[in-house]
């Protein structure tokens, strides 16, 4: 750190010029960014993904179906919109409910149209675009689907972005003119935090050209980057301003990035560990989130340690200018009295603050976790009403589409292979789940594999057979879809999915479809947490053990940032499952517990270290471990208070956004922060700190703080 303050305080102008250049770049590729994020990020490479592979390929089916939805239209508009959907030229095949009955409720007066694109058609948001330009705004007539929520999702995501912002960054400035008085002092965190996000898009602008990019990596990314670089920021500022008190510029810049910048490093590694512990999770969306967030973590990081020391010192005593708010000498002493009330009271405090989390874990029980559809849309999207409308008039939500692929050597053409064929729909028909199998026998109306045979002999009839064939069998393998009388996202289908891919038969089958989709992502899921849980676990363990020299003082972090995690998902089943504070009872987005898990944990990490840092600081000194506790307290309370405030604030404004999932993450962030920094920080840590007394720096091997205390009372 001693030469990285040498290189700054020399070169500070040089630097400065050189991020003014690299922010313009990055800005500039960082407009690109939103038209390259495609899809939520619930994709794996699995089963799923080979099979349909394999019925794209192989079989020719779409490779996506999206739809028109009619409401209270005639025949001769819903006539017209298909012309025109036709003349784009960019549908593969078009289903018109005129031509099959079964998509028409003529009572409802509700019908819809099925749209279907080949593998070809690789901007699909273009092509939603190109749609919705044809059909126009002519009411009762909607496009739906898979890319058009997708790309719904982005522009809601966008939009959410800068609600977010309009809303947390003047609250934010509010709270760092509290914390510095002064206004030149307040924007420097702001500036810091922006070039840092805007830094990391460029980035990951670069690199979308090498993997998909998920849509909510627009407001997860900037979410966490503005938080971090203004929360290191606020530290950063805090201790210059200390050091600045008694020293020149110059020397106050080389304490701060020896010491403030030391702290930002080693927050930013245990953020680091929590984000690279996602990576272990083989779901595109938390290997987006992982890749993205080092990224922004690593940015935040670099201009704090470059950047803003160099600012600093082009500033000099202007930091101070424009001063708005007088600073209180009394702070500390405030907070002085409350430590030393906390710990007066310890055990009733720990009592206190445990019921208060136990009462917020209740809820946790019954968390439901669901892989975010399209209720991850306002409802004020149409695409989203239209999706329900044909949802609710067809009952599609009652059922679920599975395709099964199976294979058998020389094919299956021959007496042997369609008696095969046969034997697998029979035990498929007797599986109580299933509600209809199509194969070649259902759909030409020949009932057994002898009659096939037969009608085969007549070249009129294998004339018109033979298309039915190469439906359903192409080479050695055969496609049967299979409608399961249930949910796809119910226990029950996946369930299915699972079994009947494990199941050893003759057909060496492989399952496809949305109950195997959802299988596969929360099987990874629940497969995975734990050895993620164990290398954030484990990790931070090592790395508080050895930062302070004690064994209870990482244990005792471990088990409050686990309890108070546990509580925050208590409250959001309250809040989003529940349904409460004006929002419709759902569910949890499947993300929310890893994401907030893996990002708060070593956020925490943040504020423990710089509050047990000045504790074994103050304890080295007088080896007294009340005076420890109050003064490490006094002294970092308020900078403690306002980083945690700003957190809160820059991820809670997120409540006020439409996408579900993203309003989720960022409540759950806000909460699980202000648990930490108040009942966590303020009331449990000072209290455990004055019960466990010396033992808190006990180290069974190794010179420690507790061996150190016991020499120096000797001596006394």
């Amino acid at each position: 750190m001693r030469s990285l303050a040498r290189f700054v305080t020399k070169g500070y102008k040089a630097i400065i010029i050189a991020w003014v250049a690299f922010f313009l770049i990055m800005a500039v590729l960082a407009i690109r960014l939103p038209s390259m994020l495609e899809g939520d990020g619930f994709r794996i490479d699995g089963e799923h993904s080979d099979v349909m592979d394999i019925v794209s390929d192989t079989f020719d089916m779409p490779a996506e179906t999206m739809f028109l939805v009619f409401d209270q239209t005639s025949d001769e508009q819903i006539r017209t919109a298909l012309d025109k959907v036709q003349k784009l030229g960019v549908t593969s095949d078009i289903t018109s409910p005129l031509d099959h009955p079964e998509q028409a409720d003529k009572e409802a007066k509700v019908s819809y149209a099925m749209l279907h694109f080949d593998g070809d058609a690789e901007d699909m948001s273009g092509v939603v675009t190109d749609i919705r330009s044809a059909i126009g705004d002519e009411s009762g007539i909607t496009l739906t689907g898979a890319s058009a929520i997708s790309k719904d999702i982005n522009t809601a995501s966008q939009r959410d972005l800068m609600t977010a912002e309009a809303i947390g960054l003047p609250i934010a400035i509010v709270v760092l003119l509290f914390a510095f008085g002064t206004v030149v002092a307040s924007f420097v965190p702001l500036i810091i935090g922006i070039v840092t996000v805007v830094s990391a898009f460029g980035i990951l602008t670069i690199l979308g050209g090498q993997f998909d990019l998920s849509i909510f990596v627009m407001n997860i990314i900037p979410m966490l980057g503005l938080a971090l670089s203004i929360d290191f920021a606020l530290l950063f500022i805090s201790r210059y301003r200390e050091e600045r008190k008694n020293h020149p510029i110059a020397d106050s810049v080389t304490t701060t990035i020896r010491t403030a910048g030391r702290s930002v490093i080693f927050s930013a590694f245990c953020v680091f560990i929590g984000l690279g512990a996602m990576l272990l999770i083989r779901v595109e969306i938390f290997q987006n989130i992982a890749v993205g967030g080092m990224i922004v973590v690593g940015m935040a990081v670099l201009s704090s340690i470059t950047l803003l020391p160099s600012v600093l010192l082009a500033l000099g005593d202007k930091i101070d200018k424009w001063q708005l708010i007088k600073p209180k000498s009394s702070g500390e002493d405030g907070w002085r009295k409350f430590a030393k009330q906390v710990i007066k009271r310890p055990i009733l405090i720990t009592i206190v603050a445990l019921v208060l989390l136990g009462i917020a874990l209740i809820p946790v029980k019954n968390m439901e976790l669901s892989i975010p559809q399209i209720d991850s849309l306002p409802k004020s999207y149409d695409t989203r009403s239209a999706y329900e409308l044909m949802d609710e008039t067809f009952g599609f939500a009652d059922k679920s589409s599975v395709y099964v692929i199976a294979e058998r050597k020389g094919g299956w053409a021959d007496e042997e292979g369609l008696a095969s064929m046969k034997s697998l729909e029979e035990t498929l028909l007797d599986d109580p789940l299933v509600a209809e199998v199509t194969t070649l026998f259902t759909a030409s109306g020949i009932s057994s594999p002898e009659e096939w045979a037969q009608a085969n002999l007549v070249p009129e009839m294998k004339a018109q057979l033979e298309p039915v064939q190469e439906t359903f069998v192409q080479g050695e393998k055969l496609m049967v879809p299979v409608t399961l009388a249930a949910k796809g996202t119910s226990d029950e289908a996946q369930e299915w999915a699972r079994d009947w891919s494990e199941k050893e038969t003759e057909w060496n089958l492989l399952i496809g479809g949305q109950p195997k989709f959802n299988q596969e992502i929360f099987d990874e899921i629940w497969d995975k947490i734990g050895l993620a849980l164990a290398v954030i676990l484990i990790s931070t363990f090592f790395i508080l053990m050895f930062a302070f020299r004690s064994l209870l003082i990482p244990l005792k972090a471990i088990a409050m940032n686990v309890i108070g995690l546990a509580a925050t998902f208590g409250i959001l089943v309250y809040i989003f499952q529940y349904g409460h504070f004006g929002l419709p009872e759902g569910t949890i987005a499947l993300i929310i517990p890893v994401l907030v898990f893996s990002l708060v944990f070593g956020l925490s990490m943040d504020y423990e270290v710089f509050l047990i840092s000045r504790m074994q600081e103050e304890y080295s000194k007088s080896f007294n471990n009340d005076k420890a506790t109050v003064e490490g307290l006094a002294t970092t309370s308020k900078v403690i208070t306002s980083a945690a405030l700003i957190m809160i604030v820059l991820t809670g404004a997120f409540a006020f956004t439409d996408v579900l999932p993203v309003k989720q993450i960022g409540v759950g962030i806000a909460i699980a922060v202000a648990i930490d920094a108040t009942i966590i920080r303020l009331l449990l840590v000072p209290s455990l700190m004055k019960l466990f007394g010396k033992w808190n720096w006990w180290l069974p091997f190794g010179k420690g703080l507790y061996r150190s205390g016991n020499k120096h009372l000797e001596e006394k």
